[in-house]
């Protein structure tokens, strides 16, 4: 590895909007990182992820569209 090119490796705190924080390294050059989903509130991890029904949209565009 060539000396003096890579940024520097360090320790920094993630604050999330949900109040979670959590500390990790990184080589942003800031102490802290402020994010607005993290692990503990994004909809897939927590289990309350909706499920979309895309099947009544395909029916509406055929419908709309059928020759």
């Amino acid at each position: 590895m060539k000396a003096d090119i890579h940024p520097e490796y360090k320790e920094i705190k993630v604050n999330c909007s949900c109040g979670n924080s959590f500390e990790t390294r990184s080589t942003l050059g800031e102490k802290d990182l402020h994010i607005e989903v993290c692990s503990s509130c994004h909809p897939f991890y927590t289990g309350k992820q909706k499920i979309v029904d895309t099947a009544g949209r395909v029916d509406k565009f055929r419908r709309k569209y059928a020759r």
